[in-house]
């Protein structure tokens, strides 16, 4: 058994029959399917023994009880933790199936209760990462409070500290946080959400989907299907109609899409550098814009 399989033992107390390398690593980090010796297979996320701590203290512990909390109220589509330490993640494997239609509409209205299940307020009772990235989840009174302090201004000091926004850029940016009350719509209450809801932390089933690699927080309905739409989703359209269905979004929301992929795009600029630079300032001015 080699060193992976080994920690795997280590931390679920389960003998590991083979460990193979999988895509969904990234970063820092590996990603492994483990058979272990019982026939359940699992997904495993490894840092090198000690990097947890070192430079990325509570990562794991906080997609844990991110995947936990999502999965809290009524059996929301994540998979389950078999077992976490500062450097190993142990979650259930998940086949991917095809995108269909009939999954999508299952998805939309399944991530519609998710959302509706609620939180306590924005924000979250324990810090998270966005990728390698830490997330501030200190909550605030209102979402605007909490997008402008938590997700914006963090991200947009880091990417123009690296040089990725021109100080014309950063100015652009700031005006959007200088605007966001007004810019955030009717008051909604803190939905459960995701938080990082691209297309590749969604895993097609043949009914609906499981989502995976959260930054779980109580945020703004809204986030999630915007991320959805960022990077695109096959039958999107599907998955909102059927959303719609259950929990209607907000007058003016499709002028408000922007707004929301305003904080993953400067994600992606203090990972990527410029070569998303365009994109984001292109989403600063929309999401001045507003609904029109």
């Amino acid at each position: 058994m080699d060193a992976v399989g080994e920690r795997i033992t280590g931390l679920i107390g389960r003998d590991v029959a083979a460990v193979e390398p999988v895509g969904g690593g990234g970063h820092a980090w590996s990603a492994y399917r483990a058979d272990l010796a019982d026939g359940v297979r699992v997904f495993v996320k490894a840092l090198p023994p000690g990097e947890g701590d070192a430079r990325f203290p509570g990562l794991f512990r906080a997609e844990a009880l991110g995947l936990s909390w999502l999965g809290r109220p009524f059996g929301a589509p994540v998979p389950d933790v078999v077992g976490w330490d500062p450097d190993t993640l142990v979650l259930s494997w998940v086949d991917e199936r095809p995108p269909t239609p009939e999954a999508a509409e299952t998805f939309g209205r399944r991530l519609a209760g998710l959302h509706l299940s609620g939180a306590e307020g924005f924000g979250a009772g324990r810090d998270g990462y966005i990728g390698p990235l830490p997330l501030d989840n200190t909550p605030a009174d209102t979402w605007a409070e909490f997008y402008a302090e938590r997700r914006l201004l963090p991200f947009l000091r880091r990417a123009a500290d690296r040089g990725a926004l021109t100080p014309g850029d950063v100015r652009i940016v700031e005006k959007v946080v200088d605007a966001v009350d007004a810019l955030a719509g009717a008051p909604e209450p803190p939905a459960r959400v995701h938080g990082d809801l691209w297309s590749g932390n969604v895993i097609w089933q043949d009914d609906g989907a499981v989502l995976v690699d959260p930054a779980a927080h109580g945020g703004h309905r809204e986030t999630d299907l915007a991320m959805l739409a960022l990077f695109g989703l096959p039958h999107l359209d599907r998955v909102r109609d059927a959303y719609n269905e259950v929990a209607p979004l907000g007058a003016g929301w499709r002028g408000r899409v922007a707004l929301h992929q305003l904080h993953p795009l400067l994600v992606h600029v203090c990972l990527y550098g410029a070569a998303y630079r365009t994109t984001t300032v292109d989403a600063a001015r929309a999401a001045l814009r507003g609904p029109g």
